[in-house]
């Protein structure tokens, strides 16, 4: 028995042993300045993925790396650290330490701890240090000096030392078991959130209207807490499937008038899975809380055409019989309209603002409307709504309204456009339609468009006026 006993007690010992010697290794920081590359992806919903590879210095056995200068909205559960330099090593715990060293959060551990409170006389000036214990700090700081207990600090504080529990800036600390001693790479890979990316695009419009020229720009904004120096950027336009709705990218990203020529190359596009990846040729430096521009892309001569839509709106036609008053002064929609193809275009467009310009008379360029976009693809026809017509305006009247049956009736309606500019005007009148229908009679040739819309393509003279009419029957 006394044997047995030895023997417990030695390994016991050895036990411990080896329990002081895990709390005793020394942690080795690893800041930026160690980083050999660096690569971010951001992704249009406000989030990033990061790819952090720094030179470690490595021994045999158990280290502790404080992983030093990361985001701070960092998702701790999608870090993965993988070594890229050939050598091995067991990965045990990674923790995020976002416990930051703040005048609060330094009072908070002191909770049960002797602190010096350092007073100073109002008359003289001449200081003086007493000890006290902070009993509690809820809700303001409750101390225990020697001969009495006060709430609240009538002076400034004087610590011994900062817990090691505490941090300056958001650590991510890795306990890890090396097979070999040496300097190793290894690339932490990570997301995180609050950084996001949008496009920008300007449409400079020739003097004839026919033609224009499209630059575009990406304007991403990084607060994540950490800044990027020189890294590889790669921007991911597409809607990801995600577990959880990250919150929304905070408004306030600022936007420019970018009315000028891009100069550098454009961004490197390619298919990514159902995705689509660009990629800046040339490192950048993201900054923490900087909002940056790169360019997207630049393709000139691109063949446009100018719009006119006269559209009812739905409502206002379902209740016909009860409100056939004359809609007056009516502005057809201007459209800006042209293909995604050709050129140094036909790539696939992020979704984004588009800003039109056109030349005065001078030559100068002026704000003429701006519209946004969905992703685009290839090939695929794009719309940007500029605003309303000045020059042409529109009468619209239900001049006749019949109930044929309980399941039918009959609509006569009338539309008078006027045009006061000196040149001619095609205007594209839509008109919603509900039920089985059909055009019974009218004054120009429709087309229908869809099953619930009529259209017809009105030529108005310069400085003149055109009526169209139209009889509908509808069924239901």
């Amino acid at each position: 028995m006394r044997s047995s006993l030895i023997t417990a007690v030695i390994a016991y010992g050895f036990a411990c042993g080896i329990c002081s010697a895990q709390s005793a290794t020394a942690e080795t920081s690893v800041t930026a300045a160690a980083r050999t590359a660096i690569g971010v992806t951001i992704y249009n919903d406000g989030e990033a993925l990061v790819r952090d590879t720094r030179t470690l210095p490595l021994h045999e056995g158990q280290n502790k790396i404080a992983f030093r200068d990361v985001a701070s909205s960092i998702r701790a559960e999608t870090t993965s650290v993988r070594s890229t330099s050939g050598a091995g090593f067991t990965l045990r715990e990674q923790n995020y330490e976002f416990d930051l060293l703040t005048p609060a959060a330094l009072l908070n551990k002191y909770v049960g701890k002797e602190i010096t409170v350092i007073h100073a006389n109002p008359a003289t000036g001449v200081e003086s240090s007493e000890k006290a214990t902070v009993l509690a700090t809820n809700q303001g700081v409750v101390l225990r000096y020697a001969d009495r207990i006060e709430t609240g600090i009538s002076g400034r504080i004087a610590y011994g030392s900062v817990p090691a529990t505490l941090r300056d800036r958001p650590t991510l600390s890795l306990l890890l078991d090396s097979n070999t001693s040496g300097n190793q790479e290894i690339e932490l890979m990570y997301l995180t959130k609050d950084m996001g990316w949008k496009a920008d695009y300007i449409a400079s419009i020739n003097t004839a209207g026919d033609r224009m020229q499209l630059n575009g720009w990406v304007t991403l904004t990084n607060r994540s807490g950490t800044a990027f120096e020189n890294a590889r950027l790669q921007l991911v336009a597409g809607k990801l499937n995600r577990a959880q709705e990250p919150a929304p990218m905070a408004a306030g990203i600022a936007n420019y008038a970018l009315a000028r020529k891009v100069e550098a190359p454009q961004m490197q596009e390619e298919k990514l899975g159902d995705y689509h990846l660009y990629t800046l040729d040339h490192p950048t430096t993201i900054l923490e809380n900087q909002t940056k521009q790169v360019a997207l892309l630049s393709a000139a001569e691109i063949p446009v055409k100018r719009e006119y839509v006269l559209q009812t709106d739905n409502a206002y036609w379902w209740y016909q019989g009860a409100h056939p008053d004359a809609q007056k002064g009516l502005k057809p929609s201007v459209f800006l309209r042209f293909e995604n193809k050709g050129g140094d275009l036909g790539i696939p467009l992020p979704a984004g603002v588009v800003r039109a310009y056109a030349k005065d008379s001078s030559g100068g360029a002026q704000f003429i409307g701006e519209d946004s976009i969905a992703h685009t693809a290839k090939g695929e026809k794009v719309g940007i709504r500029l605003g309303e017509a000045f020059d042409l305006t529109a009468d619209r009247i239900q001049t006749d309204y019949k109930v044929l049956s309980s399941r039918s009736s009959q609509s006569t309606y009338q539309i008078e456009i006027r045009n006061a500019d000196s040149k001619p005007a095609t205007v594209t009148v839509r008109e919603p339609l509900m039920g089985d229908w059909s055009i019974t009679k009218e004054s120009h040739n429709h087309t229908k468009e869809s099953s619930g819309s009529a259209v017809w393509h009105v030529q108005v003279p310069a400085e003149g006026k055109v009526t169209l009419e139209y009889t509908a029957l509808v069924k239901w």
